[in-house]
């Protein structure tokens, strides 16, 4: 079910508010969202009516809590094939789950996890897509829309339909078999500079490192292929545009 509001601080926060009465695959999407929250604590710019700011709500069976990250996995690769599909161009996952074209950010996802012992109670998975708006006001380094890559506008029911169904698709493929092996597999494939060395900032050391994506363990970690390998945790290292 699809729960519409005109404005809200956040659709996260919202969610969080109404979860215990809302189903696996359930939608809470708003017009206007005025204290939108992203990873690191940065906001999320989006021109009311233009663009999709949304929350979904995954209730896991299988998937344990030490195996959380597999979740982000599954949210990553199913929205990226959506994307790719309704814009017949590459799109690819900047580490952990961001969601880039070429050096830009189209997308970005926030996971808020309850936690029930070894379990995981609910998932609120918090999107932010850039759609139809075409100029960005606010300070972020590289962001864009499908509008700007496609030239054309986009439905925002169609495409909140075709995102959430995405999702959904390796969600529940991965509750089913309980196997993954295949998604991360896919998730590595799709990785935004996933070939040849890059510049990197290494925030635990202050020092900038040129490096090559060596893969990202199950935990999350992102290891670089330097000599010896380096393994970061999220935000202790991050990518130089």
């Amino acid at each position: 079910m699809i729960y519409r509001f005109d404005a809200l601080a956040s659709t996260n926060t919202q969610m969080a508010s109404m979860a215990d009465s809302l189903g696996h695959g359930d939608v809470v999407v708003c017009r206007e969202q005025t204290a939108g929250r992203g990873q690191r604590g940065n906001s999320w710019e989006a021109e009311p009516g233009s663009n999709l700011t949304f929350s979904l709500l995954l209730r896991p069976q299988v998937i344990m809590a030490k195996d959380a990250f597999i979740m982000s996995m599954a949210v990553s690769v199913g929205i990226t094939k959506a994307l790719r599909k309704m814009l017949g161009r590459e799109v690819s996952v900047k580490w952990p789950n961001d969601i880039y074209v070429d050096d830009r950010k189209l997308a970005g996802i926030l996971i808020e996890n309850s936690f029930s012992g070894q379990n995981i109670g609910h998932a609120i998975v918090g999107i932010g897509l850039n759609v139809n708006q075409r100029v960005f006001r606010s300070d972020a380094p590289n962001p864009v829309s499908m509008a700007n890559l496609a030239g054309e506008e986009f439905d925002l029911d169609s495409v909140l339909a075709s995102v959430v169904k995405g999702i959904l698709d390796e969600f529940n493929a991965c509750e089913k078999c309980g196997e993954y092996a295949e998604l991360v597999k896919e998730y590595h494939s799709m990785l935004w500079r996933r070939k040849g060395v890059h510049p990197w900032h290494d925030c635990l050391t202050g020092e900038q490192i040129t490096a090559a994506i060596s893969r990202v363990e199950p935990s999350g970690h992102l290891v670089l292929a330097t000599n010896p390998e380096r393994t970061y945790a999220f935000k202790e290292v991050s990518a130089i545009l």
